[in-house]
């Protein structure tokens, strides 16, 4: 039996920094997730720091960028998906929200997160609970705490596709 095609997609808000944004990508294809690059990113795509985070991981993942927020806003809608945004500000727990296959998780620069247009177009707003007095947590690893919690609720972590096979 094939694995199914990889239900959720990491989009990635004009991001600063390519050491984190090619770790994300590598979080992406040890899991089964595609991912999305909003531009203009801090960096180019074939920059050797984003390379070398990613590592030969790359290949492993379809890495989609878009020109602009309005391109990725116009691809989203066409393709009917719903847009989950990791934000510190968020009204909703991670813990307490349902996700669906075909959702895309989206996380904002390092620098600044999203601006307010785009964290209004979200279908939701999730904070990942920390301690108190605490800002964030590096975006990246948020990334990756969204995206296990995602697939663990639709039994999509490698685990457990394998316990299925």
């Amino acid at each position: 039996m094939a694995e199914p095609s990889a239900p959720l997609l990491l989009a990635l808000f004009e991001p600063d920094i390519a050491q984190n944004a090619g770790a994300m990508m590598r979080t992406c294809a040890c899991l089964g997730v595609d991912a999305s690059i909003i531009e203009p990113a801090g960096f180019r795509i074939n920059d050797s720091r984003f390379r070398r985070a990613g590592m030969d991981y790359l290949d492993a993942l379809t890495i989609k960028t878009h020109d602009s927020w309005a391109d990725f806003a116009a691809w989203r809608a066409s393709s009917q998906r719903r847009l989950v945004l990791l934000t510190t500000r968020g009204p909703a727990c991670l813990w307490d929200f349902a996700f669906r296959e075909g959702d895309i998780i989206l996380v904002g620069r390092e620098s600044a997160g999203v601006p307010q247009a785009v964290s209004a177009a979200a279908d939701s707003r999730l904070r990942i609970p920390i301690r108190p007095r605490l800002r964030s947590l590096n975006v990246g690893i948020a990334a990756t705490i969204a995206i296990t919690e995602a697939l663990r609720q639709l039994g999509r972590l490698p685990s457990m596709i394998e316990r299925k096979l």
